[in-house]
């Protein structure tokens, strides 16, 4: 027996449920695993709120990190008593869970159970999103908005890692000491400050190549106007709210635009894709030029707090569940 936090309806914190949930045996290719942490992350509050459509009832949770307790036919990569972690696999807030066992990564000997379930979402998320969708440069400057957050950190140090200048975005001047702890060379307060024009002041009047943005309504104008001419706005979440419909006319108007809207599930569908993705953000971990920022702790019981502070934008860094 394991207990889990599962809902049967879309809406606010409300509809999260404490509930014991029956753990099977793992099937072939399929792995138990017991929970040590549990990553908190936005796409959890966009699937509770119905945002992103999911069939329900569901346990929410998307990361986690724990101990294999069995493995099925077929699994060969992990055995009883490794250190694992996952990320992208609904189902995690719980004690103990049953999952695809090719979903799931060995943790370095030198990385914490805490430390993985803080990162492998957001730290893959990031990887993708600068090494992949558009291959950040040394020499280049880019605009991230929520440098503060717990993507925004990762990706601020990972940047600078690779030499880039990072303009960051954030809602007081506390993140934005924060966003420039974390290595922003300027960090943008939107409550008090114009985006654009900050952008166009700092870059001379030229806007950068990319935008990264993960606010969404908020932020969808201001970022395009952002952008060099053949720039790509990275449009990857929705903490304000989606994107409206907008006129495609709007991309040729400021430059000959590019758009897109990726997901971490597309670039990890394949294993081949996932493994190195996680061996390289492992190493950037355990060289220290990224940190990880667990900034808040609550009990898995206690995850309807820990969504409402996230939504609130009461949180910095990373957000994890401790189911015991």
């Amino acid at each position: 027996m394991s207990n889990a936090i599962r809902f049967y309806e879309f809406g606010g914190t409300s509809v999260l449920r404490w509930e014991n949930s029956e753990v099977s045996e793992p099937g072939p290719g399929e792995a138990l695993i017991r929970h040590e942490a549990i990553g908190v992350n936005f796409v959890d509050i966009y699937q509770r709120n119905g945002l992103y459509k999911i069939p329900l009832p569901a346990i929410a949770g998307n990361e986690g990190a724990g101990v294999v307790e069995a493995v099925g036919v077929g699994v060969t990569h992990i055995k009883t008593g490794s250190r694992v972690v996952y990320a992208g696999r609904i189902g995690s807030y719980c004690e103990k869970r049953i999952i695809a066992a090719d979903r799931l990564c060995t943790i370095p000997d030198d990385l914490t159970f805490e430390q993985c379930a803080a990162m492998m979402l957001k730290g893959l998320t990031v990887q993708y999103l600068i090494r992949r969708t558009y291959q950040v440069k040394q020499g280049d400057t880019v605009l991230f908005h929520a440098a503060a957050g717990g993507v925004g950190g990762i990706a601020c140090q990972w940047l600078k890692a690779l030499g880039a200048t990072v303009i960051g975005t954030a809602g007081s001047a506390e993140k934005c000491s924060i966003a420039l702890r974390h290595g922003a060379d300027y960090c943008i307060n939107y409550t008090t400050e114009n985006i654009v024009e900050r952008v166009r002041e700092i870059t001379n009047g030229n806007g950068v190549p990319v935008v990264y943005d993960s606010v969404g309504k908020d932020t969808f104008e201001a970022s395009l106007k952002c952008l060099s001419p053949f720039g790509l706005l990275v449009s990857f979440g929705n903490a304000s709210g989606p994107v409206p419909p907008f006129e495609l006319g709007m991309l040729a108007q400021h430059g000959s635009l590019y758009v897109t809207r990726p997901t971490l599930a597309t670039y990890t569908e394949n294993r081949s894709d996932l493994e190195p993705m996680a061996q390289e953000l492992f190493e950037i971990v355990r060289s220290g030029k990224v940190k990880i920022d667990i900034n808040q702790r609550y009990t898995l019981k206690d995850a309807a707090r820990a969504h409402s502070d996230l939504e609130n934008r009461r949180t910095t860094g990373a957000s994890i569940l401790l189911p015991h």
